[in-house]
């Protein structure tokens, strides 16, 4: 029996039938899953933009400026010093017409300033013309703009204190825009701007294509909407997956948000260049940055290089590469005509302006970071850490940069004579200037190398100040005037303390030598030790310590008697809070580096003013002034006139610690009081004494400063007699060794001497002189 056979299958055919299912069901599911995967990201996305955008602050950091330089008849400033504030706040040579120029022949400067907004109100522009001569403002008058006697140019900014990431921005509102700057923008950027949702589909194609073929990303499609999400919310990183996300992000924030919203962020977020450390953020910042103005200020030829650099900061940089920067511009200007924004004859003037940058930029870090580490002390009483950060405040500041250059010059150029290059190990410095009247401080130097923000010796390296002290054990005693004058002979000879526990103390001279009774202004002026260890145990040493903290010592001071040659620790800027009591009359005048604190748009938040307490007696002040301006003209200061003229009268004390250790010099003249150290961060020995060391600093910063001569108001209770000091009586002003010397009323001597009818030398000095 025949078996009937089927017909046999054609395995080929079947395994394509089932082949199309298969893949079209793993094909879907796959699609469902990245649907899903994607609709997951663009949630995710959705909150990160709106919870970002939504909650966006922008972190301004506080900014920092030095006082403003106030011009008028009369004004004290030389020209090498006008030129370098000037060059320090942003002006530029040119015609003087053009705000933020300058024009010089020879002593004569015009200048059009571009107007500020201080705390107590706005200082509109003006053009100013003036002369300096003899280190004074003479003819000076305001030939454009509201006449005023006396103008406050803008000041310079001389730091900021800075978020973690150090952005830096100033903020801007659409309608603080000058004219044509955001039709220049949107026609270089994103002509459409307005009309699409986020992202440029053509554009995008158009790129996208460019790319694949070069296998990298090298063009981009991005609308404006784009730039801003790939810096507010992306990395920037040059990649296919970047830019997904960046397409996404930007449908996402226009399906949100009012297209002047995005607009407004974008001016404040774009990424514009670079500061050293800190970042160049926004259109506000940039205008500062390379113009010294603001935005609202700019001219069309700068608005068109501030767009222009968009495409690439670095590489259109106008002070590293002014060729490109100048090309680029031009072309920004040429895109301005061809859509009709201006004509032909706009785009010629704007293309034959120069670039127009100042001189350097506002700054690449704090300029004076010792000064700036003081000003953030003294901020930290009123402000936390975070507003200065991100507030956006505006900090007025004491600092006069005349003098700080001075000071700085003075501190490179001594220690370089004293101690050659800077070597680890060798000497250092630091220098603290004040105003003598009002204890602003208008100077200060860290140490050797000023720009270094690093150890503050100004602030925090605490040393022992040696013969500094003096001037203090005999305020003490001279605030007894029924027991102490100038002119109460003290002794000057050896003695020897024995302890409880059995150690013996026995102080001596610098020079170990020994004078017997000496007038206790000589025993000052002259610095001798033995004399003021005496007085100071006779008066006490918490007497002294009173005194000292009175005048503003706020840390211990030990009670021994070697405190009294200075066995106590301050820092330069202590020294110089006390000294500045001796310096104002006995008034405690809190040092202060911070005049007026505003918020970013000008309101002021707090005003520093002048504080003042009468702490010693005037009187008795005014007698240690006296035995310190001797000091100075016959004592252990007087090599200071080597630097400063004759003419000048000056008050100041040496102070040196055992073999040189440290060198001190405070001392004031009419205007200033500063204070100067030298020494060796190892607390090695040196050479120098206050005379060798500290005070050629002193006096070559003071032999640089316009100033006036010390000469003190004489207080109600205090006159004047000769007097011949070895006899403690009054005599004649004819008379061998008299001196013209203050008293308290009341504490002058009874007694008197006589010439003894004998032509004295001085008067027959008198005679010679006037018949030669």
């Amino acid at each position: 029996m025949k078996k009937s056979s089927s017909p046999r299958k054609n395995p080929k055919k079947n395994k394509r039938k089932h082949s199309k299912p298969w893949f079209w069901r793993l094909f879907f599911r796959l699609a469902a899953i990245g649907l899903v995967i994607l609709a997951g990201w663009t949630v995710y996305l959705d909150a990160v933009v709106t919870s970002r955008f939504e909650g966006r602050r922008f972190e301004v950091p506080s900014r920092v400026y030095a006082r403003p330089l106030e011009l008028y008849d009369g004004a004290s400033v030389s020209a090498g010093g006008l030129l370098r504030e000037l060059e320090l706040a942003g002006f530029r040579r040119g015609d003087g017409v053009q705000p933020g120029t300058f024009r010089q022949s020879g002593g004569r400067f015009v200048i059009s300033s571009r107007g500020f907004r201080f705390a107590d109100g706005a200082e509109p522009r003006r053009q100013l013309s003036f002369t300096v001569s003899g280190d004074r403002v003479s003819n000076f008058r305001v030939v454009a703009g509201d006449a005023s006697p006396i103008v406050r140019l803008e000041p310079a900014q001389i730091g900021g204190i800075y978020p973690a990431h150090k952005e830096d921005r100033v903020l801007i509102r659409l309608e603080d825009l000058p004219p044509m700057f955001e039709e220049t923008l949107l026609a270089v950027e994103d002509r459409n701007f307005y009309d699409h949702s986020g992202i440029a589909p053509l554009s995008i194609a158009r790129a996208m294509w460019v790319n694949l073929q070069a296998g990298r990303v090298v063009q981009g499609g991005s609308t404006l909407t784009q730039q801003l999400v790939k810096n507010f919310f992306l990395t920037r990183d040059q990649t296919l997956i970047r830019k997904g996300n960046e397409a996404l992000m930007s449908l996402l924030l226009e399906l949100h948000y009012d297209k002047r919203d995005i607009l407004e962020t974008y001016l404040n977020e774009v990424y514009l260049g670079q500061a050293g450390s800190r970042g160049i953020h926004g259109f506000g910042l940039a205008s500062q940055f390379y113009f010294g103005e603001s935005l609202g200020n700019l001219e069309l030829h700068q608005l068109a290089l501030l767009v222009g650099m968009v495409k690439g900061p670095s590489y259109y940089d106008p002070r590293r590469h002014p060729e490109r920067a100048l090309e680029r511009r031009n072309l920004v200007i040429d895109v301005l005509a061809e859509t009709g924004h201006i004509d032909a004859a706009q785009a010629s003037r704007a293309k034959g302006r120069p670039l127009g940058i100042a001189a350097r930029p506002s700054y690449s870090e704090n300029r004076y970071p010792a000064y700036i580490d003081l000003v953030r002390r003294h901020l930290a009483r009123d402000y936390k850490e975070e507003d200065l950060k991100s507030e956006g405040l505006r900090i007025f500041t004491t600092l006069d940069p005349l003098l700080q250059h001075a000071a700085e010059y003075s501190v490179r150029e001594t220690l370089d004579g004293l101690g050659g290059a800077p070597t680890e190990g060798g000497l250092e410095s630091a220098m603290v200037v004040t105003a003598r009247d009002s204890g602003e401080v208008l100077a200060l130097v860290g140490g050797r190398d000023p720009k270094f923000a690093g150890f503050n010796r100004a602030v925090d390296a605490s040393r022992p100040i040696g013969s500094l002290v003096k001037p203090f054990i005999y305020l003490a005693a001279l605030q007894q005037p029924q027991r102490y004058t100038l002119i109460t002979p003290v002794e000057d000879r050896s003695f020897s303390l024995v302890f409880d526990d059995g150690r013996r103390w026995e102080p001596q001279n610098y020079d170990k030598q020994e004078r017997g009774d000496v007038p206790l202004h000589s025993a000052l002026s002259h610095s001798y030790n033995l004399p003021a260890v005496r007085v100071g145990l006779d008066v006490g040493i918490d007497k002294v310590i009173a005194v000292l903290q009175d005048l503003g010592v706020t840390s211990p001071v030990p009670e021994y008697p070697s405190m009294l040659l200075g066995a106590v620790s301050m820092s330069p800027v202590t020294v110089a809070q006390i000294y500045q009591g001796l310096a104002t009359s006995g008034f405690n005048t809190p040092l202060r580096t911070i005049r007026q604190v505003t918020d970013a748009k000008g309101e002021p938040l707090s005003r520093y003013n002048l504080k003042v307490d009468q702490v010693a007696d005037p009187a008795a002040v005014h007698l240690v002034q006296y035995a310190m301006q001797e000091t100075m003209q016959e004592g252990t200061g007087r090599s200071a006139y080597r630097f400063v003229p004759g003419s000048l009268t000056l008050a100041g004390k040496t102070g040196t610690t055992d073999d040189g250790r440290d060198s001190w010099f405070a001392g004031f003249s009419g205007d200033l009081l500063a204070v100067t150290w030298v020494g060796r961060d190892d607390n090695g020995p040196t050479s120098l004494t206050g005379a060798s060391g500290a005070l050629p600093v002193w006096a070559r910063f003071m032999s640089q400063v316009p100033q006036h001569g010390f000469s003190p108001v004489v207080p109600d209770g205090v006159r004047y007699h000769w007097v011949d000091p070895a006899a403690e009586a009054l005599t004649d002003e004819f008379c061998d060794n008299a001196r013209f010397v203050p008293f308290i009323a009341g504490s002058e001597p009874t007694a008197t001497v006589s010439c003894s009818g004998r032509l004295q030398k001085r008067l027959r000095g008198w005679f010679e002189g006037l018949f030669q």
